[in-house]
């Protein structure tokens, strides 16, 4: 028994163990927060998009020596404004302008990676690398985190009337334009701090699936927010933990426990997962085929 405590409390002896829970802790706060608005806005698609096309950015800033959100801000509003060039200016419906936009822009950034001569390896930006970050990594991603945070918490209102109702938003006087933006901007920011624990390929996930997962468990904004944050934080934790003592991938450890978390609200969600609707379902035609028993008696 003792062997056992011992083998299930060894990684928090070291101190990167440490480091990499406080990373993908943050991570998991930010990205649960900002898939909310994601999920209700039905933006999980451009989420994806922005997500993919900030690479070039990331690496870009990594070149120059500017902070990571620099590129990422940059490159993330260009990839927002391309889709919508494309698609005003052409036969091209909107998900296909995403889909060329982001994987274009993801293919630059591939290659910009593989032509960098660097002492670092910067492989770290598409998979991930919570379990080497550094203590300066750590402070960017403390103050960036800071920022979205903050912003979140003085336009939380307008955000959320903009996500249920954009006409009414703009009826009272707000500018539903300058909102998609900011929304937009601390996406980006948001896939820079994710992009640390689970690299660009995987950060998506962080950014859906939370809100995704949480939307199926309650009607409440306010209540969603708090579930997906719960739903995050968890799985990241959970997700580092097992990738130590199992020795895989952390960002794909984080993502399968958020995937899982997903579908035990798929299935057995108390208002909307699939078993209470199977099952309501059987006792309503229960109830009507005694209601055409006593009929017919």
């Amino acid at each position: 028994m003792a062997g056992f405590v011992e083998w299930l409390l060894m990684p928090f002896q070291f101190d990167f163990m440490w480091r990499a829970l406080l990373v993908s802790t943050v991570a998991g706060i930010v990205c649960a927060i900002l898939s909310c608005w994601m999920t209700l806005i039905g933006w999980s698609l451009l989420g994806d998009a922005v997500s993919h096309a900030v690479l070039p950015g990331v690496v870009l800033s990594y070149l120059l020596g500017w902070p990571f959100a620099v590129g990422a801000l940059v490159f993330g509003a260009g990839s927002v404004a391309l889709i919508g060039t494309v698609n005003r200016t052409s036969r091209v419906k909107e998900d296909a302008a995403i889909g060329i936009v982001f994987t274009a822009m993801f293919g630059i950034g591939v290659v910009m990676i593989s032509k960098i001569p660097s002492d670092t390896d910067l492989m770290h930006i598409l998979f991930g690398n919570v379990l080497g970050v550094s203590d300066s990594e750590i402070a960017q991603i403390l103050v960036m985190a800071a920022v979205v945070l903050g912003v979140v918490l003085v336009k939380h209102r307008d955000l959320t009337l903009f996500a249920f109702d954009s006409i009414h938003a703009h009826a009272i006087g707000l500018n539903p334009r300058r909102l998609e933006i900011l929304l937009l901007g601390m996406l980006s920011v948001t896939v820079v701090i994710a992009l640390q624990a689970v690299g660009i390929i995987l950060v998506v996930a962080m950014v859906i699936i939370p809100g995704a997962t949480a939307y199926l468990l309650t009607n409440r904004f306010e209540r969603m927010l708090l579930i997906a944050v719960g739903v995050s934080v968890t799985a990241s934790v959970l997700g580092t933990y097992v990738s130590f003592q199992a020795d895989v991938a952390t960002g794909g450890a984080i993502v399968v426990a958020q995937a899982c978390a997903f579908a035990l609200a798929y299935l057995f969600a108390p208002e909307h997962g699939l078993v209470r609707r199977a099952a309501r379902r059987a006792r309503q035609q229960e109830r009507e085929a005694k209601e055409r028993d006593t009929i017919a008696a």
